[in-house]
């Protein structure tokens, strides 16, 4: 099927006041953090190189946290837009993920970071990035499978991962494990009959498969198109200043 192609220690300013509902103001810049099981990325809206720091099993959000600053030291903003690996609930962590250290549910980045924070689920921040109109599904193939859905400009996260498919679940499935234990080629099978049968019970009009392991899949199932873990940076980036957005 065609594949339809569009992937030293911090300023401690502290910014007064929040920014306007729906967007920073004018001027300031935007720092995107992308949360990873094996790394944390940053990279400014006005431009900037893209930086990186391991994470793993032992990053902590208090060890991040302090990471972070060392690798933003010379950079200035003025707000933070967090992608981050589980669950969030008005704009902090709602438990501690799979593939990091703890202390994350409930850390307070604002404080930490002297920043305004609005963090979402790291799947919805890259389908922010991807969304252009109507209603969108977005899929993130990589260690799982993440899930977020756009409609009308609303932002909803969603946690397909785990509802029941087969003999296990959608992950077990489309996910690394899948791809490790059953072969490249079921693999890829699996990915089509998942958007297929995602696609009928959601009725999006595009659906974006993105991810690290987009890039084994040859062709796309129908409607749907290639993602690219660039846009991550891109929603983060939305997640302040694109006023259209309901998060």
């Amino acid at each position: 099927m065609a594949d339809m192609t569009e992937e030293p220690k911090a300023k401690q300013t502290l910014v007064q006041g929040e920014p306007k509902a729906g967007g920073a103001p004018a001027g300031r810049t935007v720092l995107a953090v992308d949360i990873g099981g094996s790394h944390v990325k940053a990279e400014l809206s006005s431009g900037s190189d893209r930086r990186a720091v391991a994470s793993g099993h032992q990053m902590t959000a208090a060890r991040m946290v302090a990471a972070l600053r060392d690798l933003t030291a010379d950079w200035h903003y003025d707000v933070v837009a967090m992608g981050y690996p589980g669950p969030v609930v008005a704009h902090r962590p709602a438990a501690d993920p799979f593939n990091l250290g703890s202390g994350w549910k409930n850390f307070d980045f604002e404080a930490a970071l002297g920043r305004p924070v609005r963090m979402v689920n790291d799947a919805l921040m890259q389908a922010i990035g991807s969304y252009e109109a109507g209603r969108m599904l977005f899929l993130g193939l990589g260690t799982g499978l993440g899930s977020a859905m756009i409609a009308e400009n609303v932002c909803l996260p969603l946690e397909l991962a785990h509802m029941p498919y087969r003999k296990a679940t959608f992950e077990d499935y489309v996910g690394e494990r899948g791809l490790e234990r059953r072969g490249k080629s079921k693999w890829r099978k699996s990915i089509f009959d998942v958007a297929d049968r995602l696609s009928a019970a959601l009725l999006p009009d595009y659906i974006v498969i993105g991810g690290g392991n987009v890039e084994r899949l040859k062709e796309l199932p129908a409607k749907c198109r290639r993602g690219n873990n660039d846009n991550a940076f891109r929603g983060g980036f939305r997640v302040w200043l694109d006023d259209s957005l309901r998060l």
